[in-house]
């Protein structure tokens, strides 16, 4: 069957607008070994895309000996992410001019993202993009961040369409799972050592960077 033509991409930001899944990471890392937990980083990486509350209760769970208030957990990650954000942030390669293809094509722009209003504010600022998006959706508004489709469905709804009818770009599983619940087109662009993972066959189209999305754009 065909797929629907597309009328609005919508973005995941961290990791696909921002190059900052590794700050999370290793801020992530670095609190949770001061608090005594003794997390891998391969570990780590299972809580990427998942909203920060949900990452927090992820790793509590898996050290109930650890006693401290999961708001001051999620506080010192976000503040390390924050700080590194408006210090060092840049763009993915490719993000200017993937904005840019969205607008001449007449396609609308959203951004669903598992990431605080306070760190959208801190990423749309560094890198000066606020404008380009018609719709900004955080998870942080629901009970439920991503795999849940939620953020995805309040975006398109903010949009004035419906999920069919929209492209999600995400980076990770749960983000993809997020997006496929919510009856969206997916494109996945993982990371370089993420590639040739084979969850990614769940996603409609894979590329290595958004400088593909100009010309996969004018396939749709």
């Amino acid at each position: 069957m065909q797929a629907p033509a597309i009328q609005a991409v919508i973005f995941d930001m961290d990791g696909i607008l921002i190059d900052s899944e590794p700050v999370w990471q290793q801020a992530e890392f670095q609190v949770l070994h001061s608090l005594g937990m003794s997390v891998s980083r391969e570990a780590i990486a299972l809580t990427t895309g998942l909203r920060i509350d949900q990452v927090v209760d992820f790793w509590l769970q898996r050290f109930p000996e650890v006693k401290v208030d999961p708001q001051y957990i999620a506080d010192q990650i976000i503040a390390a992410v924050i700080a590194y954000i408006r210090r060092d942030g840049k763009p993915m390669r490719g993000v200017v001019e993937a904005l840019s293809a969205c607008r001449s094509r007449g396609l609308k722009v959203g951004l669903a993202t598992s990431s605080s209003w306070d760190i959208i504010d801190a990423v749309l600022g560094k890198l000066a993009i606020t404008e380009a998006f018609d719709a900004i959706q955080s998870a942080q508004d629901f009970p439920l961040g991503k795999p849940h489709p939620k953020v995805y469905l309040s975006c398109a709804a903010k949009l004035a369409l419906a999920p069919s009818r929209c492209l999600a770009v995400e980076d990770s599983f749960n983000g993809l799972i997020a997006a496929r619940a919510a009856n969206m087109q997916t494109l996945i662009v993982p990371a370089a050592e993420q590639r040739q993972d084979p969850r990614w066959a769940a996603a409609h189209y894979q590329r290595d960077s958004l400088e593909a999305l100009p010309t996969l754009l004018d396939t749709l």
